[in-house]
């Protein structure tokens, strides 16, 4: 499988990637970009340094001034971008995904990763027609500058709230406790010694089940909010003073109710969050604008529609003032939220109710019949009003679907909410006799 995907460049480091797919990558960035400066940070993991180390040396080969950013998390990145003069940056890091994962996260300008300039590079790449030079290795720390930002911006002054910040070990492990604790908060820090082997937990927070600790370590020390990172910092979870993990949709919706109190904007949301982000969004006077999952898609829908705020069911939140997403200001954001409006995290949630959804129910289907099933489901539920921003999803009066085709497997994935719990087993069981391959639902 090809480690340019749709976002991003990925794939298991030493067998599927290793340096020299860094240094191609480092040829083609600067080919691309005709030798123009260049940011580079990396995360913590154990790969990291050395894929770093030859991405740096391609760009060096291809004549770029690098600006070295040096151990970071990916918001950390973004923020060098719209501060130094540089053409992109690229952040060697694999997200969430596990240890033995690594790649190569880039922007050219300040716009998402398109398809197309991931198709361009791939053959850049494969002809090995790279741009010839001799560039320069500039040390560029920005850790400092970055907290100073955010100190500036949500203050220094006491605020009288506990936080627990989990790091899971990752790229967030130094900074996120600095810098809420500079912003006058209580800070408990839980994994936050940088350990590229995440020996804690996963590196997706978005695994609920896996942030027993965090929920254990807010009880013990009667702490107000509990965040827990990924591992390159760009995502945050959170949860309440009574240890309950909070899904991101209704984190969201908080967002929107503050955000958009003294000025409605468009909202950019994941096409499969619960509904009670739509009508959050409804409620404040702004314009929901769904859009397929994804962080390049989100990411471009909402830079287009200049939103206040935008976000994946995955943890991603993205802000206008920024103009990207960052855990630790979403972080900072939501703590300033609960002052603001003087709650608990549990009553500022006690009226965001979600119906009853499904998780991502993942079904076995070759290739070559997936689009054979969406065509059925489609049929199957015609009168119904459909949209095809991903897969196919469909309105009902009580309730929707979507199904849409795996990225990464050969599965369909499907999620379903109903107004009730007896509509959403009425709408699994009618997709269930659609096709053959859905009759496990």
């Amino acid at each position: 499988m090809s480690i340019f995907k749709d976002c991003d460049i990925r794939g298991i480091y030493g067998r599927e990637l290793d340096q020299e797919d860094g240094y191609r990558v480092g040829r083609a960035l600067a080919t691309m970009t005709q030798g123009s400066p260049f940011c580079v940070g990396g995360d913590v993991r154990l790969s990291t340094p050395a894929l770093k180390a030859r991405l740096i040396q391609g760009l060096l080969d291809g004549g770029c001034r690098v600006l070295d950013l040096g151990v970071i998390a990916t918001p950390v990145m973004y923020f060098a971008l719209n501060r130094l003069e540089v053409a992109g940056g690229a952040m060697v890091t694999a997200s969430h995904n596990p240890p033995q994962y690594n790649g190569v996260k880039f922007m050219l300008g300040h716009a998402p990763v398109t398809r197309e300039q991931m198709d361009r590079m791939a053959g850049i790449v494969a002809r090995g027609d790279y741009r010839q030079g001799q560039g320069q290795w500039v040390p560029t720390p920005m850790l400092e500058a970055y907290r100073d930002f955010l100190v500036n911006r949500f203050g220094p002054e006491p605020k009288g709230l506990k936080v627990v910040v989990d790091a899971g070990n990752g790229a967030m492990s130094a900074i996120a406790p600095q810098a809420m604790a500079a912003c006058g908060y209580q800070v408990e820090k839980l994994f936050c010694q940088p350990d590229g082997r995440f020996p804690n937990r996963t590196p997706n927070p978005a695994e609920y089940d896996k942030l027993t600790a965090l929920s254990r370590r807010v009880l013990d020390t009667g702490a107000d909010l509990g965040v827990a990172f990924d591992g390159d910092g760009d995502r945050a979870v959170f949860c309440d003073e009574k240890g309950q993990v909070i899904i991101s949709e209704r984190i969201l919706v908080l967002f929107i109710r503050y955000l958009l109190r003294d000025k409605p904007t468009p909202v950019v949301y994941d096409q499969k969050s619960s509904s009670v982000v739509k009508r959050a969004i409804l409620a404040a006077g702004g314009q929901p604008v769904p859009e397929r999952s994804g962080h390049t898609f989100i990411k471009r829908r909402f830079l287009e529609n200049g939103a206040a705020v935008a976000g994946e069911v995955s943890g991603h939140f993205f802000f206008g003032e920024l103009g990207y997403d960052d855990g630790l200001f979403a972080a900072l954001t939501l703590a300033q939220a609960l002052g603001y409006w003087k709650a608990s995290l549990s009553q500022a949630l006690a009226e965001v109710v979600c119906p009853p959804i499904t998780p991502d129910l993942r079904v076995f289907c070759p290739y070559g019949e997936q689009d054979q099933v969406l065509e059925a489901v489609e049929r199957a539920f015609q009168g119904h009003p459909v949209s095809h921003l991903d897969g196919v999803r469909v309105e009902m009066d009580r309730g929707w679907l979507l199904i849409r085709k795996s990225v990464t497997a050969e599965q369909m994935t499907v999620r379903v909410e109903g107004e009730t719990q007896a509509d959403l087993e009425r709408i699994l069981d009618g997709l269930s006799k659609v096709h053959p391959r859905l009759g496990s639902l």
